[in-house]
Parts: structure tokens; C-alpha cells; sequence
């Protein structure tokens, strides 16, 4: 398993496998190849299928500045290694061209190519099983593992990421109006603060959570800066909880920077063992992924045992096994930003559930990420970010207020 480091990312919506990891594919493209006059750029399957949706053509315009640049869009064939494949092309003045570069997306603003594709882990342990039976060794929390692999520095790391956390969440509740993109979603999560600050009990409770959530996936919908926890399909998830944790339990910020450790440590072996792409396994890998994560802060921050903190992370990515990835006209917005507020107050539930428990359930984390990795692997590409099915489908077949034939 990779660094935290290479788990939370800082960057601009609405995807980190079609915005944020095309455009570091093309920095880092144009650091090898500066004097090349024009870039030739192929996309294909699920980068194809929803890349202007997603902004994938802006991105990369964007990465390669004044370069001219020229997109193909392959939708129908697909790389070997996964779903979001790239290949770049330089061509110089003299009209020589460099050799194809393949390189793929493979979530949460990851990039590797063939060479780079299976990085070695700097974590010892990389199944949940083995952590459990070394911190209950050494009598550690799971944060103090991550700790004691990623050193002291970690911690500034965290306390950047939170910090940017926050500002995402605190930008959209203040915004109002309706989202970029021609399907005239309007945001939600100021009037949703608003009417839960008159609520009491359980809507109340329902209502903040939705509010930070849909704040966040809001911000990630209209292109800002948000924080990959794991992708930015899943970004509120998180932070939603993490937020409503600390202002109901009067947190400490040291409290709140662990719980995104043990997070992050849920969120990296769910990607090491298993995928947080979209377009690889489908929705359960972004927002059941995001879910997992959330669950187990909230338990720890809630005074939950390793074994409990295991539980919630477990049923938090349980509970969305199958869950397809079909974003309405390739958009991440429906059901994309719903699903993080459900998904936040799922993961609170989850922890409320495993601290009832003594922690011992029959079904263990390792074993529910590995059906998932299964699942995602068999459900078809349709419902794998490609948006040809699901609900996308289901509104492309809508008929139009121009359509004569209705």
C-alpha cells in the first residue's frame, strides 16, 4: 500500500479519475516532451464514454496550456490494464513523433502505466486481519500504525487536508443557484443547513449531516477544489461525518486528524485490495468506499475499539455492495451527490450499530472487499461509468419537450 499522501489528493472536481488524473498525465507528459509543437491525445472506454461530462477535453486542454492538442475519443475499445485508458503522442516541428505513451487513470488522481502500474508498499501489513492482530499485539490504535509507517510528518499532511476540507464545506453552504452542466440541479445544502437548524432529534441530526455532505459534492459538481477521500465522486462522505462528529462530541482537532488516518487506512486497503474506480467496479468502490471510510472515523472519534472501529468499515462497504456507477449525461452529479448524503448518515448508523457490538461479527473487512472487488468485476461495463445504462439510460430515453413523437 502506497502513503496517504497518494489517497487524499487536493485538487479540482468533478472526477479524479477523468479531471484531476488526465491532467497530471499530461504534466507529466509535456515535462518529457516541452519542444514538441502539438500533442495527440487518445481516450478510451470509460474516459471516452463520460470524458466531456466530466471535463476530461478541458482538463487536459488545460495541462498543455498554448500546445495545440488533439482529442480522439475511443469509447468502444478499451486498454489492458483498466477502463481509463490514455495514450499521448508528441509531435515536434519537423513533424517527427514520439513513441505512444499508454497510461492509465485508476482512481482517486492515481496515474500508472505498465512500469509503474504495481507499486511496492511501504505498509507492512495489507489485509485488515493482519493490522488487527499487530495493534492488538502492541496494544496500538489503528492510527498509531499509520503513524508509526508514515512518521511525525504525516500529521501536517492531515491537518492541510482537513483544513481544505472544511473550506470546501463551508464554501458550499454559503453558495446558491444551480450547477454548471444542463440538467438544472440546483444546490441543496444551504437550505438544508437551514431548515435542520430548526429540526430537533433525529431530523436535525439527518439534516446537517446531508447539509456538509451535499456541500462538498456541490463544490465538486461546479468544478472547485475538493479533497479525493477516496475520489471526488465520494469527497463529502467523509468530511460530512467527520464534521458532525466533532461540532455534536466538542472534538479536539488532534482527535479528528487520527480519525482521517484510520480513514485513510480503510480507504488504501479498499484500493489495494480492491479498486476505488468507477469506472473498474462500479459506485460501491467511490461512495461505498467513502462510506467505509466514514464509519470507521466516526468510530474511533466515538470511543469505539479497533475490533468495533473493523465492524463499522466493514458494513459500511457491505451494505453498498453492487451499486452501479451510471451518472446521468455523463455528469457527477445524479445520483452522484445524493448518494454521499445518504452514504454520510449510513456510516453514522454503521458506527452506532458497531459500538452496540463487542466487534466480533461473522463477515470480516478483508472478505467483504474482496466480494466487492468480485461484484464490480462482474457487473457489466455498462454500469461502470460509461453512463449507457441505469439511470442514465433511463434519461436519455425521457422523451424531450421538443419531441413531437410524445
Amino acid at each position: 500500500m502506497r502513503s496517504l499522501t497518494e489517497l487524499y489528493r487536493i485538487g479540482l472536481g468533478p472526477s479524479s479519475s477523468h479531471t484531476m488524473g488526465p491532467h497530471r498525465a499530461a504534466e507529466r507528459f509535456l515535462e518529457r516532451h516541452p519542444q514538441a509543437e502539438t500533442f495527440e491525445v487518445t481516450l478510451y472506454a470509460s474516459l471516452a464514454a463520460t470524458g466531456k461530462g466530466h471535463l476530461t477535453d478541458l482538463a487536459i486542454h488545460e495541462a498543455f496550456a498554448a500546445k495545440k492538442v488533439e482529442l480522439i475519443w475511443k469509447p468502444n475499445q478499451q486498454l489492458p490494464l483498466h477502463p481509463n485508458g490514455m495514450e499521448f503522442v508528441a509531435i515536434y516541428p519537423d513533424t517527427t513523433r514520439s513513441e505512444v505513451w499508454q497510461v492509465y487513470s485508476v482512481g482517486g488522481g492515481a496515474i500508472a502505466d505498465a512500469e509503474s502500474f504495481s507499486p511496492p508498499s511501504i505498509y507492512q501489513f495489507t489485509t485488515m486481519t493482519d493490522i488487527l492482530n499487530h495493534v492488538s499485539s502492541t496494544g496500538q490504535a489503528l492510527w498509531e500504525y499509520v503513524e508509526e509507517v508514515e512518521g511525525q510528518e504525516l500529521w501536517d499532511f492531515l491537518d492541510d487536508i482537513w483544513e481544505t476540507m472544511q473550506r470546501t464545506m463551508q464554501r458550499g453552504l454559503r453558495a446558491e443557484g444551480v450547477l454548471p452542466g444542463g440538467l438544472g440541479v440546483p444546490r441543496k445544502a444551504c437550505a438544508f443547513q437551514r431548515r435542520a437548524m430548526d429540526a430537533s432529534g433525529h431530523l436535525r441530526r439527518h439534516g446537517l449531516i446531508s447539509a456538509y455532505a451535499l456541500a462538498t459534492n456541490e463544490e465538486n459538481a461546479a468544478g472547485h477544489e475538493v479533497v479525493t477521500a477516496p475520489t471526488c465522486g465520494g469527497s463529502g462522505t467523509l468530511p460530512a461525518v467527520l464534521r458532525y462528529t466533532m461540532e455534536t462530541f466538542d472534538t479536539p482537532r488532534e482527535s479528528v486528524l487520527r480519525a482521517l488516518a484510520t480513514a485513510g487506512l480503510v480507504g488504501n486497503l479498499i484500493k489495494n485490495n480492491a479498486s476505488i474506480s468507477g469506472a473498474q467496479v462500479g459506485c460501491q468502490g467511490e461512495v461505498g468506499a467513502a462510506c467505509s471510510m466514514a464509519a470507521a472515523a466516526a468510530t474511533q472519534l466515538m470511543g469505539g475499539t479497533p475490533r468495533q472501529v473493523e465492524y463499522a468499515a466493514a458494513m459500511g462497504l457491505e451494505h453498498h455492495l453492487g451499486l452501479t456507477c451510471d451518472p446521468v449525461a455523463g455528469l457527477v452529479q445524479i445520483p452522484c451527490i445524493e448518494r454521499n448524503a445518504f452514504a454520510a448518515n449510513r456510516a453514522i448508523d454503521c458506527a452506532d450499530y458497531s459500538l452496540f457490538t463487542d466487534g466480533n461479527h461473522l463477515i470480516p473487512f478483508d472478505e467483504v472487499v474482496q466480494v466487492m472487488w468480485e461484484t464490480g468485476n462482474n457487473l457489466p461495463s455498462l454500469y461502470r461509468e460509461t453512463s449507457l445504462g441505469g439511470l442514465a439510460a433511463a434519461y436519455r430515453a425521457r422523451p424531450k419537450p421538443d419531441d413531437k413523437t410524445k
